[in-house]
């Protein structure tokens, strides 16, 4: 399964220990998902590596999650991730939650983060380097996505 206008899915198996006594996954868990989704989304991405920008790091400046349906113990979720769009030093990421292998009509979830590049020896905001938008670009635009996380 593909969803339009997306270049990475990372699949993941809820655990019992993420859901609450209602059983549903508990809410401060979706951010735990959107750091799971954003750290593979970036690995795939590969922005850092050979060739790329190096050590890069940046801190959280927002985010929100617009719950749609629960999510139940056991079930597997995709995380679908992308960049919505970039400022000088900050990024939007997009991250939609769906229960696996459906065609996009079984949205859990919306997850969006300001990430802001900074210096970490005094916190502060830098450009991000325009090589290293082009590449999220590129990512962003394959026709094929890359597919990772648990298979089942």
């Amino acid at each position: 399964m593909t969803l339009p206008g997306f270049a990475f899915r990372y699949r993941l198996r809820v655990r019992w220990s993420e859901v609450d006594p209602q059983g549903v996954v508990f809410n401060a868990r979706y951010l735990d998902y959107g750091d799971l989704g954003i750290t593979e989304y970036w690995r795939a991405v590969n922005f850092r590596g050979e060739g790329g920008a190096g050590a890069m790091d940046f801190h959280v400046a927002h985010a929100e999650v617009d719950y749609r349906k629960p999510i139940k113990p056991d079930e597997l979720i995709d995380i679908w991730c992308r960049t919505e769009r970039f400022g000088n030093s900050s990024m939007t990421v997009l991250m939609e939650l769906h229960g696996a292998g459906t065609a996009g009509d079984d949205l859990r979830a919306e997850i969006r983060e300001v990430q802001v590049f900074v210096d970490l020896d005094t916190h502060t905001p830098r450009p991000i380097p325009d090589a290293v938008k082009a590449c999220f670009a590129a990512f962003d635009a394959q026709p094929a996505p890359i597919l990772r996380g648990d298979a089942g």
